[in-house]
């Protein structure tokens, strides 16, 4: 099995100092920060396998259990005994199921779809009945919390340049600084949205690396 860890947003530091000298380390970290956020919703790169998760008769809300440092930003495909189920919004779900969640338990049956409510918990629609033993197989979407200080590193090397863009964008226009320099700024922003699409557009294609995890925990 595969060792997977973990890498500091503080290892990027250095490469950016040249960029933007005098800036203090905080700064540029939370930016870091910012842009990896940024980076992992725009291309979708932080990919993780969840375990089966056994549904509970009754039970339409479950919650996430995402690698620490990081919540889930969407589902990318979801799955109960082998059939697709379709990803539509609240307000979507509750077109479909107008009395939804207040089901009746003569209309608890097979979910056919679902729908993200926070970044910490999910939600199946209509509610499992107990005809049928249901396991629901997906795959996440991740992304750093506000307050994480590291991430994936396989994740983090892959994006490491559109990382770097994505800081610098914002660096460089801060106002009244030593290092400000408009021009260089609108150059990264440039960059950044670049290689964010040329990043999705290897995904599209499926050459995209993106990490696939398997979690060793299961849902509460």
């Amino acid at each position: 099995m595969p060792i997977y860890s973990d890498k500091k947003f503080s290892s990027l530091v250095p490469r950016l100092n040249a960029s933007v000298p005098g800036c203090p380390q905080p700064i540029i970290e939370q930016y870091i920060r910012d842009a990896a956020i940024e980076a992992c919703e725009r291309t979708l790169a932080w990919r993780y396998i969840q375990p089966k998760i056994r549904l509970t008769t009754g039970v339409y809300d479950y919650p996430y259990e995402a690698p620490n440092n990081s919540e889930v930003h969407a589902f990318l495909t979801a799955t109960v005994n082998d059939t697709k189920l379709k990803p539509v919004t609240l307000d979507h779900l509750h077109d479909l199921y107008p009395t939804w969640p207040d089901f009746d338990s003569t209309d608890y049956t097979t979910p056919r779809c679902i729908s993200q409510l926070d970044p910490d918990n999910f939600i199946v629609a209509p509610t499992p009945d107990d005809i049928t033993t249901y396991d629901l197989r997906m795959v996440v979407a991740l992304k750093p919390l506000r307050t994480a200080t590291d991430m994936d590193a396989s994740i983090f090397d892959e994006l490491e340049n559109i990382i770097m863009h994505g800081a610098l964008q914002h660096l460089l226009v801060l106002p009244e600084r030593t290092w400000t320099d408009r021009e260089l700024g609108a150059y990264h922003a440039k960059q950044f949205s670049f290689k964010i699409a040329e990043r999705r557009a290897r995904a599209n294609i499926g050459n995209a690396r993106a990490s696939m995890r398997i979690s060793n925990q299961p849902f509460g």
